[in-house]
């Protein structure tokens, strides 16, 4: 493990960092990216693994020896995009956006690990998720997994590009558990992350292209959503923006993506973290994008 002290944002400046999801676990956060490897000059993603960074104090990282990679997955071609991993009885699901070898179009799979560092591995053998399973007609529907598990027990995925959809997951977490349903949202792109709080329940989501995250939230997971508007604008010279909340020390966090490294773009990424607040009536004040970033955290 390297160690690495974060002076702001971006949190991490050694290499190009994409599309966060963060746990804690035992007192430490989680930190969990894509890996933007595109050379200057190239306007392409070019993703083959994810990064596993971790901290008890959201300044102070280790970056673990890489948890897992595209080619982990047998059944994949190719692509590391953006992902989120869960803890369920003891393990760590970890939910990727890849592209499949022999179904056209990407794919959504699940690796599976004792420690949430890993290493992780394929939880399946096949895809969780593939083109031929929803009604779209991009090739790039089944991106962006984002998955809860309801204060009932019950595990819920979210994802989708042009279209949002969700489905129940049996108690395995490695199986669909019914039927594929859709979310209409005003000008959904791509980028989910549910999240819940104080019986809200809130899906962010990138909003337009360029784009911009918005939200809806509503009293059920099934809805209905009401749209509430941004919570992120446009992130710098990056025309993704990807978010993630985290709770940490009585603390929220709003975890994203811009092209703020040298050399940074749509295709060369860098996460950044700032701090996220809700109003009285559960709807989240617009982020502050900020250099200097959160500096440690402590109880509150």
């Amino acid at each position: 493990m390297k160690p690495y002290i974060s002076p702001g944002n971006p949190v991490i400046r050694h290499k190009y960092t994409a599309d966060p999801a963060a746990i804690v676990h035992e007192g430490t956060v989680y930190l969990y990216t894509g890996h933007d490897e595109t050379p200057e000059g190239e306007y392409n993603y070019q993703m083959h693994d994810w990064c596993c960074f971790s901290s008890t104090d959201m300044v102070n990282w280790k970056e673990h020896p890489v948890p897992l990679r595209a080619a982990d997955f047998e059944w994949v071609k190719q692509g590391a995009w953006a992902s989120q991993v869960i803890s369920r009885n003891g393990r760590f699901y970890w939910y990727v956006a890849v592209e499949h070898n022999t179904i056209p179009g990407k794919a959504i799979g699940v690796a599976v690990a004792d420690r949430p560092e890993g290493p992780f591995e394929d939880a399946r053998g096949s895809a969780l998720v593939s083109n031929d399973m929803t009604p779209g007609e991009s090739d790039k529907d089944d991106i962006d997994p984002s998955v809860i598990i309801d204060t009932d027990g019950q595990a819920y995925l979210f994802w989708g590009n042009g279209q949002c959809y969700y489905a129940r997951l049996k108690e395995n977490m490695t199986e669909l558990d019914g039927p594929i349903r859709n979310i209409a949202l005003p000008e959904f792109s791509e980028g989910t992350w549910i999240h819940e709080r104080d019986g809200w329940y809130y899906l962010l989501y990138g909003y337009q292209f360029p784009e911009k995250v918005a939200y809806a939230m509503g009293r059920s997971i099934h809805g209905p959503w009401e749209f509430k508007g941004i919570v992120n604008e446009l992130a710098g010279n990056c025309q993704t923006n990807s978010p993630a909340i985290l709770g940490y020390k009585g603390a929220t966090y709003f975890i994203y993506h811009n092209g703020g490294l040298p050399g940074g773009d749509s295709f060369r990424r860098s996460v950044c973290i700032d701090r996220l607040y809700f109003n009285t009536d559960g709807t989240i004040r617009r982020v502050i994008m900020t250099s200097e970033g959160t500096g440690p955290a402590r109880e509150q």
